[in-house]
């Protein structure tokens, strides 16, 4: 079982879940609190240690997001930039609204030359990433005033004998140099941690967890053939057995070929107990005249628990329904931590006649982490690092309506794309990739003669949890040669588009 744990006070920062990854990373598990929730949460935890995230708001406002720090005595702390801010006002600092605001690279200088061992003295690089408006201008009682910039004269200060330490910077990106050795010493030469985080550990004790709350009944896992279904179907296996019944729906909106390989991969290389059941035209027809991208996730989301309705009497020894629910699905689909960016399917809204308990064994995972999961159960990389698929399928790469024609033109694109990057030796470092299709038609020329077809969406973006992701740069070169293949081979396509567009503004789905 997991020993250490490192709470992360999330007061909204647009870097606070990479805190999180950047941690575990360091062999540290950490868990990301709102601080909404953290007054509850800290009354029945007891953290090994506390790291205060930045946050967009002024902690000089009325109202402005806060923790009770009576709580939180006596363990060690680490403020990033609003944390920093937060813990020298309520320990007895003073804060002021600075007069330069900070964004972007600056150099830190040690305050005092005879200061060592502090969490800034002798780093690598003294480069570090700013994003702020307030500042600390006076540090606490019993606080050294450690580092500064050309205007920010606290840019981090500590207090060594509480294990107190605040930064205005950013340690968690990547544009901070020697973040992460800041990081380090604060978990394990202050926080006295000891590193006990690994995907091994993380199965040992899930399977001990899973064992424990089964028993000797039978869970419904509902599998894709992604890797996050994969691996929860994976670990299932190894921790109850044949008590797990894997359900594979083919609901019409997966890619070329997909359905086969999801049944081939799952009876033959897992050995799983699998139901496979085709719906392909009974959730083609509930779409039907459907555009909006949140109703048809709700329709899916409604078509699934109509067919395990239709299918109850082959699950119905089951008492538990698994999902592999992640991390990031739960940030989107609008946690106490977040705004809610679009609805996340998962098999959910099941009928009361069926009366499962959900599993989510991988909530709290990233991706990679996921992957890494995978690779310890002894998964093939062809599963293990399969491109990410949504689970509403094509439905939200398609604008507008879903059609039997529309999806086809969608996957016939979708799998030149894919396949030509391959061949081209292009898709390594890639995190996604896909086609989509547009609701709008433009005219053509095709064969002297004039079209007025569909546009096709292509996106390849590279990222490391689907948290932030940026475009891939793919030659031009490349692009005019697909893009040909596409208009040529894609029946009812003349215009094909490469999207640039990051993560944020944009989402990695265009629904």
């Amino acid at each position: 079982m997991i020993r250490e744990l490192l709470a992360v006070i999330d007061f909204g920062g647009q870097y606070s879940q990479l805190i999180v990854r950047r941690t575990r990373e360091l062999g540290v598990y950490s868990e990301l609190i709102s601080w909404r929730d953290a007054d509850r949460w800290l009354a029945s935890h007891k953290p090994s240690a506390i790291i205060l995230s930045g946050g967009p708001l002024s902690c000089l406002e009325p109202g402005a997001p806060t923790i009770n720090f009576d709580l939180i005595q006596q363990i060690p702390m680490l403020g990033i930039c609003y944390g920093q801010q937060l813990m020298a006002l309520k320990l007895g600092g003073k804060i002021e609204q600075a007069h330069s605001k900070e964004y972007g690279f600056r150099k830190i200088e040690t305050v005092d030359s005879d200061i060592t061992g502090s969490l800034v003295s002798d780093l690598s690089s003294n480069e570090v990433w700013m994003s702020h408006g307030d500042q600390v201008m006076e540090a606490p009682p019993e606080f050294r005033i450690t580092a500064s910039t050309d205007s920010c004269p606290i840019a981090a200060f500590e207090n060594t004998s509480q294990h107190l330490f605040g930064v205005q910077f950013h340690p968690e990106v990547s544009h901070t140099p020697a973040g992460t050795e800041i990081l380090k010493r604060f978990l394990f030469e202050e926080a006295g941690l000891k590193g006990d985080w690994s995907s091994s550990g993380f199965i040992e004790e899930q399977i001990e967890l899973i064992r424990a709350k089964v028993g000797d009944k039978k869970v419904l896992c509902a599998v894709s053939g992604g890797v996050d279904s994969s691996v929860l179907a994976a670990l299932l296996i190894q921790a109850i057995g044949d008590q797990t019944v894997c359900v594979f729906v083919d609901t019409g909106l997966l890619r070329h070929n997909e359905a086969s390989q999801i049944v081939q991969t799952f009876r033959h290389s897992f050995g799983a107990n699998l139901l496979a059941i085709d719906a392909s035209n009974q959730f083609l027809s509930a779409l039907k005249g459907v555009t909006d991208p949140e109703t048809k996730r709700k329709i899916i989301g409604k078509e699934f628990v109509t067919v395990f309705e239709e299918h109850a009497d082959e699950i119905a020894e089951c008492d538990f329904l698994a999902q592999g629910t992640l991390y990031p699905d739960v940030i989107e689909s609008g946690s106490s931590t977040a705004a809610k960016i679009k609805t996340h399917h998962n098999v959910g809204g099941l009928p009361d006649s069926m009366k499962l308990t959900v599993l989510e064994p991988l909530k709290w995972l990233f991706k990679d982490e996921v992957r890494n999961v995978g690779r310890q159960l002894g998964l093939s990389s062809e599963i293990v690092d399969r491109e990410p698929f949504p689970g509403p399928g094509l439905a939200v790469r398609i604008i507008g309506e879903v059609t039997k024609e529309r999806v086809e033109m969608v996957q016939l694109a979708d799998w030149i794309f894919r396949s030509e990057l391959k061949s081209r030796n292009l898709n390594h470092g890639i995190w996604q990739s896909y086609a989509a299709l547009l609701d709008v038609k433009s005219v053509g020329v095709m064969g002297d003669g004039r079209t007025y077809q569909h546009p096709i969406v292509l996106r390849a973006v590279q990222s490391e949890d689907a948290m932030t992701a940026r475009a891939v740069p793919i030659e031009f070169q490349h692009l005019e040669a697909i893009a040909n293949r596409i208009v040529n081979e894609v029946p009812g396509v003349n215009r094909v588009f490469y999207d640039l567009t990051s993560k944020p503004p944009a989402t990695i789905e265009l629904e």
